[in-house]
C-alpha cells in the first residue's frame, strides 16, 4: 500500500474535549512524524499540526476519528506523490 505524507491542523474550540484528541493522537502515533501545538490565548483555542506519513486509509481513518469529536476541528492535505518516490512535494 503507499504510504502518503500529509498535514493534518486540528482547532481545539473547547478544552474539555483535549483528553479525546489526545487519545486518538496516542492511538495513531506510528502515523505521526511531528507535531507542534499552540494555544491562541487571546481566542482562547488551541491549534495542533501534525506531519503524516500513511496510507490514504490510515489517515483517513485518524481524521475522521478526530472530526467526531465535539469541540475539534479537522482539516488535513495529503502529497499526490507517494512518500517512496522521493522528490519535491
Amino acid at each position: 500500500m503507499d504510504k502518503r505524507l500529509g498535514i493534518v491542523g486540528i482547532v481545539v474550540e473547547d478544552a474539555g474535549c483535549v483528553e479525546k484528541v489526545n487519545q486518538v493522537l496516542h492511538d495513531y502515533a506510528e502515523l505521526i512524524v511531528g507535531r507542534m501545538g499552540l494555544p491562541h490565548r487571546e481566542r482562547g483555542v488551541s491549534v495542533i499540526a501534525l506531519i503524516v506519513d500513511g496510507s490514504n486509509d490510515d489517515i483517513s481513518a485518524l481524521t475522521g476519528k478526530l472530526g467526531r469529536i465535539s469541540g475539534a476541528s479537522v482539516k488535513s492535505m495529503i502529497a499526490k506523490t507517494n512518500a517512496n518516490q522521493g522528490g519535491a512535494l
